[in-house]
């Protein structure tokens, strides 16, 4: 396990037994400033993970000892981070495996050092939704920073003044707790919940479930979530769509999201 100096940027994990490719993948990530924790299997994955804590997890689908989808699904099991995979081309079961397992997006390799940081930055873009302060307005935080540019508007440096800090603002006029029989979203807290039990989504899991309550009866065609949940305004694969809806599906009730065949999805309308 070797890890490089850490900038101000989210650490990244990246778990690939190919040295050539780890080390090609880890020095095209510090050029854009990313701090990067690098592993070369699936075991060793596993304990940078729980040693670094990373703010996001790039592996290979293909990883000895504890391969990328155990992997996915063993970090799954205490952690929401982003978790990005990579897979050839000719791996299709793969692709779905890994998401199915809990991965947010998948890359094909071989790829561009741009194309993957762009990648990396949509995925991270997510995090913003959960969970938010109390005054957050929800319409900002379904309006990410324009899809167009791979890069995150820029933040204060945490070594700045401190603001003043303003008196504390009445209760937002936007905020709304939605209620679906049973299932819950509170749009200040980002939380859901079932039938009174809180239900832990991931980032994408809850942008994906906060487009469906927006708008419960229409359908939304699987271009438009990829547009508005992945930020993607090109071509990019529909099972991307179609493994997430399975998994938020799982969490809060099979029956409460339906296929529109030909189409998309729509969230059931209350009776």
């Amino acid at each position: 396990m070797t890890t490089a100096a850490a900038p101000a940027q989210p650490h990244i994990l990246l778990v690939e037994d190919d040295e050539v490719i780890r080390e090609a993948t880890r020095m095209a990530l510090e050029r854009y400033g990313f701090p990067v924790t690098t592993a070369a299997d699936g075991l060793e994955g596993l304990e940078a993970f729980h040693a670094v804590r990373p703010d996001l997890l790039l592996l290979d689908v293909m990883l000895p000892l504890l391969d990328g989808v155990g992997l996915c699904r063993r970090i799954r099991e205490e952690s929401q981070l982003p978790i990005l995979m990579m897979s050839a081309r000719t791996d299709p079961v793969d692709v779905v495996s890994g998401l199915e397992a809990g991965a947010d997006d998948y890359v094909v390799k071989p790829f561009e050092s741009a194309v993957l940081v762009a990648r990396i930055r949509t995925v991270l873009r997510r995090i913003r939704v959960a969970p938010a302060p109390a005054a957050a307005s929800p319409a900002v935080l379904s309006s990410p920073s324009s899809p167009s540019s791979p890069f995150p508007p820029s933040s204060a440096s945490p070594d700045s003044p401190a603001a003043p800090v303003a008196p504390s603002p009445a209760p937002s006029p936007t905020h709304a707790v939605r209620n679906f029989d049973g299932l819950q979203v509170d749009t200040d807290s980002m939380e859901v919940r079932v039938d009174g039990r809180l239900v832990p989504l991931t980032p994408t899991e809850l942008r994906l479930l906060l487009e469906f309550t927006a708008a419960p009866g229409i359908v939304l065609e699987r271009s438009t979530l990829l547009e508005r949940v992945w930020d993607y305004e090109w071509g990019a694969d529909t099972r991307v769509v179609d493994v997430h809806v399975q998994r938020l599906r799982a969490k809060i009730g099979s029956g409460r999201i339906e296929t529109v065949r030909g189409f998309g999805y729509k969230l059931r309308r209350p009776a």
